[in-house]
């Protein structure tokens, strides 16, 4: 049988070294943002919706369309332990793509969290389950099981592009994803940018740090001071 684009399945290629994603999951996401650059964003509208903890994981995508969660329940079944679930929906709100029920049935599947370009319902169940989940919204209207959709393409939200085995990365900052071909070179820049921040801390506490810098570059920018 032919696939046809907009509604299709895929094999994953390749997925990401585990090493690399549990090293990620003891860094900060803004300092991994950080040495990215500061460019790659899933957007301010993905929120947790758990109640607390970081997200890391392999990056298991679906692209759906808005307000339809048949390849989402497809997800699922092809879900392995470790993986992060991301759906683009196409940030509608209309109407939900998952609620407690699919949320009792990833934890049962060992998903790792879930990112949701889209909405969810019974937020309680999330709060009290805290899975990991970042969704755009929320609405008590359920979803649609019709298709079309895909299961591991390229997607993007926001303008950050997740590939299928990617890592995926979330804490109370949000939402990022960190390509798999560039992700031991992002890791040790982070290790090194956290370690710094580690010894920043420290003298700020003992009171030695140094803020000479600001107004060096007030100064450098052509800012005026005010006469002594």
């Amino acid at each position: 049988m032919n696939m046809s684009t907009g509604f299709r399945i895929l094999n994953r290629a390749q997925v990401a070294d585990k090493a690399l994603v549990e090293g990620f999951a003891r860094l900060p996401v803004a300092n991994v943002s950080d040495s990215m650059s500061r460019l790659t964003a899933g957007g301010p509208t993905l929120r947790p919706m758990h109640r607390s903890g970081g997200m890391a994981g392999v990056a298991l995508t679906v692209r759906s369309r808005p307000g339809d969660n048949l390849m989402l329940h497809k997800a699922l079944d092809m879900a392995e332990p470790g993986d992060v679930i991301v759906c683009d929906a196409g940030g509608d709100l209309t109407n939900s793509l998952m609620g407690e029920l699919m949320l009792a049935y990833a934890v049962r599947r060992g998903v790792a969290g879930f990112v949701l370009n889209g909405a969810i319902r019974d937020v309680d169940a999330f709060v009290e389950t805290n899975l990991p989940t970042y969704a755009a919204g929320v609405t008590h209207r359920g979803p649609y099981k019709d298709g079309p959709g895909e299961i591991n393409v390229p997607v993007s939200i926001d303008g950050m592009v997740i590939e299928p085995g990617d890592i995926v990365i979330g804490d109370s900052d949000g939402v990022l994803c960190v390509p798999q071909a560039e992700a031991a070179e992002i890791l040790r820049k982070t290790e090194a940018k956290q370690a710094a921040e580690v010894k920043q801390m420290q003298a700020i506490l003992d009171g030695t740090n140094d803020r000479s810098w600001v107004d060096k570059a007030l100064k450098e920018r052509g800012c005026s001071f005010p006469e002594e």
